[in-house]
């Protein structure tokens, strides 16, 4: 007798198949959002870019922690120095376990929307890295806080774009500690150049002209 069929089973097939489905649609929205950063991502992009920017700021705060006569800017500039070296080490990292390059194809801030030729907002340039390194302590105390104020001014922005663009965690996490910091930070030089006697720079955009005073 060949076998019954019953009622249920057309429904049946319809209930298994639309789980199926649901299923495979669960499937790849996980794979999806466990995507790693790819080349072109804001991720990538902000890890190059911070690294940069950075990497200028540690060579800064190494020439005064070096060259300072006072305790108080030495104290400061190796807590910058050591901490934003920290952050290289966390930022290089990601692009090792995302498999991405050191460097992108793309001008720098790309990400962001502005990709800039040239230096990033904020960044000194040679002959500011030379004045300070050839400046006499107490000069070079003044010099390396009118060119590291706008240099953290231009690196908020970034942390901050990129908070507004992740989903991922660590990312958050590191870009919100950078933003905090260097706001501190920020007030703490500013504070410290007024008490010097020194012009305090109003933003990254003064910065070019901030030697000339």
């Amino acid at each position: 007798m060949a076998p019954k069929t019953t009622k249920n089973a057309g429904p049946l097939i319809l209930l298994l198949a639309a789980t199926a489905v649901l299923f495979a649609a669960l499937a790849l929205w996980l794979y999806l959002t466990n995507q790693e950063p790819g080349d072109g991502s804001a991720e990538a992009g902000f890890a190059r870019d911070m690294s940069v920017h950075h990497a200028q700021a540690v060579e800064m705060a190494e020439i005064v922690r070096d060259k300072t006569e006072s305790e108080e800017v030495r104290l400061l500039a190796a807590d910058m120095a050591l901490t934003q070296q920290g952050q290289i080490g966390h930022m290089q990292g990601w692009l090792d376990s995302w498999n991405l390059p050191a460097t992108g194809a793309e001008p720098a801030m790309s990400w962001m929307g502005h990709p800039t030729q040239g230096r990033m907002p904020g960044m000194a340039s040679p002959e500011e890295i030379e004045r300070l390194q050839n400046a006499p302590p107490e000069e070079a105390d003044r010099l390396f806080f009118r060119y590291m104020i706008p240099h953290h001014q231009a690196a908020v922005p970034m942390a901050e774009a990129v908070m507004e663009k992740t989903d991922r965690p660590e990312v958050k996490d590191l870009a919100g500690a950078i933003a905090t910091s260097q706001k501190g930070e920020i007030q703490v030089m500013k504070d410290m150049l007024e008490e010097r006697g020194a012009e305090v720079p109003s933003g990254s955009h003064d910065h070019e002209g901030a030697h000339s005073h």
